[in-house]
């Protein structure tokens, strides 16, 4: 079977008399896994993909290193997720990480634990990943049409009948899976259609958010951190002068405030109190390996060691050469004074300063640069056992559709397959 274009689909009028057992609409991580289950069951499958080429977002997942999944044991690995974990069981007891690694591995793709847990393919390349997992949709017999836009699902008497396309095209089915993901970077097609299907067929949406999206700060300070990354911090989180999170990892600054791994990971957290207006610090500690007693014998050490030295110049000693200027700004020192000058309540600025580098979180990017979309399908509504439509008979849902988000490290993407797996199995079994 190969791949066609809607437009060479629609000469083949075999195919539209056709009544398929199964039809998964989006061709990304999820919708690929439901459709290769699906036909692997034993059903016949159409997959509609409306972009030009399946799975465009899982392409650049991992910063195209393609981060699987993550060998966290499942209680562990539940923490990870938002409020609705627990509706992931089923579907994980059905196919989990050991599950998918060893899948990944019988397409012909190794795999390797990094730090963290975090499974990634040998090769470092998401495309293989895509390519494997095109090969072995075909493979299982699953009829792939891109460039296909659902418009419509088919509904009668609280049933599912089909779809219908842009085009008014319309193909029958036993079973129809909804895989199209959330909103996030809408330009490889997640543009949230998903969610306007279950509304039309009455199911409650979940407001959705951006979430593991770069945040933005107060103030010109990042700005002119533009581009630095840091590694081995600690960033600490307060919400009206709370202290509610911490995360240990690597950031970078932006043009107008922070990412990187560890900040996308508290932005899932504090999206929401953001947008209460909520007072958000992110402070980060420049030497969380040191305590305060052992961070002030150092400063101290260094001071008696370069009594001559100027304090923009054993500032170099502690900091990144970018951050030397901003530091020397904030602290209130001046640059040009002998360090052998500098008094104990100076010492205690800069032990201070090192270990809380505050911004205020005043905002987040937009969808477009948002790894998940939070928020979607209600679970309350889906049967996790089949992942089964509540509401409407043999409607499925798979994937980031459903109101089911997580941390970066593999979860999203275990996520999205496990629900494919559990979709396409049950959506194939014909009465």
């Amino acid at each position: 079977m190969v791949l066609i274009s809607e437009s060479l689909f629609n000469k083949k009028q075999a195919y539209l008399l056709k009544k398929f057992n199964v039809i998964v609409i989006g061709g990304g991580a999820s919708g690929l896994m439901a459709a290769g289950k699906a036909a692997q069951s034993g059903a016949s499958v159409l997959l509609l993909e409306k972009m030009k080429h399946p799975a465009r977002k899982l392409r650049i997942s991992g910063k195209g290193r393609c981060n699987l999944t993550n060998t966290a044991p499942m209680s562990d690995f539940i923490k990870h997720i938002g409020k609705n974990g627990r509706f992931l069981r089923p579907a994980f007891a059905e196919f989990f990480s050991k599950e998918l690694i060893l899948f990944i591995e019988t397409l012909g793709l190794k795999t390797i634990e990094e730090r963290g847990g975090r499974i990634f393919p040998v090769c470092q390349d998401a495309k293989q990943v895509v390519d494997a997992l095109h090969k072995w949709v075909l493979d299982n017999g699953v009829t792939l049409l891109c460039e296909s836009e659902v418009k419509q699902l088919m509904i009668e008497e609280n049933a599912i009948k089909g779809v219908k396309l842009l085009n008014q095209t319309t193909y029958a089915a036993d079973s129809v899976i909804i895989a199209t993901g959330g909103a996030s970077y809408p330009a490889t097609g997640s543009t949230g259609d998903g969610y306007r299907f279950a509304k039309e067929a009455g199911h409650q949406i979940i407001p959705i958010r951006p979430m593991l999206v770069p945040i933005i700060t107060k103030g010109n300070i990042a700005k002119r951190l533009e581009g630095l990354s840091l590694k081995n911090v600690n960033v600490n989180v307060w919400v009206n002068d709370k202290k509610c999170a911490h995360e240990f990892g690597e950031m970078v600054f932006t043009d107008d405030g922070m990412s990187g791994p560890i900040i996308l990971s508290l932005s899932r957290l504090f999206i929401d109190d953001i947008k209460l207006n909520k007072k958000v610090i992110f402070s980060i500690d420049l030497k969380p390996a040191l305590d305060d007693q052992k961070l002030d014998a150092r400063i101290l050490r260094d001071i008696n060691e370069n009594g001559k030295m100027l304090f923009s110049s054993l500032a170099k000693l502690w900091l990144p050469t970018k951050l030397v200027s901003v530091f020397i700004d904030l602290i209130n020192i001046p640059y040009n004074k002998l360090a052998n000058q500098i008094n104990a309540e100076e010492r205690k600025k800069i032990r201070l300063w090192l270990k809380n580098f505050k911004f205020e979180v005043i905002g987040h990017r937009s969808f477009a640069e948002a790894i998940i979309t939070a928020g979607g399908v209600d679970v309350a509504e889906i049967n996790p056992l089949t992942l089964e439509s509540k509401l409407i008979k043999n409607l499925y849902f798979a994937g980031e559709v459903m109101d089911l988000d997580a941390d970066t490290g593999g979860y999203n993407l275990q996520i999205a397959f496990s629900t494919g797996w559990l979709a396409g199995k049950t959506a194939a079994k014909i009465d």
